[in-house]
């Protein structure tokens, strides 16, 4: 896997911390932190509350 420089981009535009973006999908930040650098597949659940706290689309944050 590659890192998601998107999800990191997209956090950083919206002026969320790792930790509050975590919070706010029900995950940790390790968690987070792990799926920005692209050591852990996230489930299609995680990725839609990531999407939707984010305003962004699937393909926009996940897409190849």
């Amino acid at each position: 896997m590659s890192k998601n420089i998107a999800i990191k981009v997209a956090r950083a535009e919206k002026d969320l911390t790792q930790t509050a973006l975590a919070d706010a999908v029900g995950i940790s930040r390790q968690t987070m932190n792990a799926i920005e650098q692209g050591t852990y597949n996230p489930t299609l659940k995680i990725c839609r509350a990531i999407s939707k706290k984010l305003g962004k689309s699937l393909d926009e944050l996940f897409g190849e």
